[in-house]
């Protein structure tokens, strides 16, 4: 059974809140702990939080948590699912024996944290988990909140793709890693075909649309390990690891293909997008600049040839 915990607190004091009211849960055996009084309970996760003061990464905060908490509640194993962020993280050993909790703050969920071990926790563990989880909530929420803002930073705020500054990063490590453990590396460039045509006669309503479901298209052809980019105005780039130039190729004509078939609605017309593609294979020692040229080259060599079309660089 999931225990709801709910803090509600000023937000500019965000000062440690001791348990209120908790849903119910189930207590079929006590054992001995250390903590008796509920000043040492306050105490205790008084020490916990400013531990976790010194990160705002959400995996280690996590995993100080659990070891921070341990000399107080023995536990085999320990998990954390926040599902709008994609994370399940576990350490340890599940058991069948659990204490969980969904973890509020006004209202503003945190995630699902759960304890877990070989035999049942008492009354007594699960009062002073609570006092600890409400020392967790804050620097938690926190780690949160920093995690969003890097994604923000990170992401284009039209197609929820990933940014050219980020593309410059991901690139030199994607190469020096395709490097390190001999492994191939694919680049496809996407170029929207005569997009300023839609610009100018639709409007740039019309013309964000078609750059977000251009985006869409990409994204549902990919697999969950490619890497996907808006470069320029209507232009895209994937980084494919693992990925010879056949396999771009065919991934490539894959999404030139969806690009096609799939028109866009507006006022009572049927709206075609093409697009123009240039594919790049990694070559032994080469560096990040030569490999995008390489494909940027083949996407104009596409240009050139009609558009509509994919071309792979020498």
């Amino acid at each position: 059974m999931v225990t709801q915990l709910n803090i509600i607190s000023d937000e500019k004091t965000q000062h440690l809140i001791t348990p209120g009211n908790f849903e119910s849960v189930h207590h079929t055996s006590d054992v001995n702990t250390e903590i008796h009084s509920d000043k040492s309970k306050n105490g205790f996760a008084l020490k916990v939080s400013s531990v976790l003061q010194t990160t705002l990464d959400i995996e280690p905060l996590i995993k100080l948590f659990s070891q921070q908490i341990k000399p107080a509640i023995p536990h085999d194993g320990f998990t954390y699912h926040n599902d709008p962020l994609g994370l399940a993280l576990h350490y340890g050993k599940k058991c069948k024996n659990l204490c969980q909790y969904r973890l509020l703050v006004n209202g503003e969920p945190l995630g699902e944290i759960s304890l877990h071990r070989r035999w049942e926790f008492s009354s007594e563990d699960k009062k002073v988990f609570e006092y600890t989880l409400c020392g967790l909530v804050y620097p938690l929420r926190n780690a949160i909140l920093y995690k969003l803002a890097l994604q923000a930073a990170n992401k284009d705020a039209l197609t929820n793709v990933y940014n050219r500054s980020t593309f410059e990063e991901t690139l030199n490590r994607e190469v020096q890693l395709a490097h390190r453990h001999n492994r191939s590396l694919s680049m496809i460039i996407l170029d929207i075909d005569n997009f300023k045509l839609f610009n100018d006669n639709y409007g740039h309503v019309l013309g964000d649309e078609v750059i977000k479901r251009t985006a869409e298209n990409i994204n549902a052809c990919v697999r969950s390990t490619d890497i996907v980019f808006r470069y320029g105005g209507e232009e895209f780039v994937a980084l494919l690891s693992n990925t010879s130039l056949a396999g771009a190729r065919l991934l490539a004509e894959r999404i030139r293909q969806k690009i096609a078939n799939n028109s866009i609605a507006y006022n009572d017309c049927d709206i075609s997008i093409t697009t123009s593609l240039g594919i790049s294979e990694l070559t032994e020692g080469e560096q990040n600049a030569s490999f995008f040229t390489r494909a940027d080259k083949a996407l104009y060599e596409a240009k050139g040839s009609g558009k509509n079309c994919v071309r792979v660089s020498d």
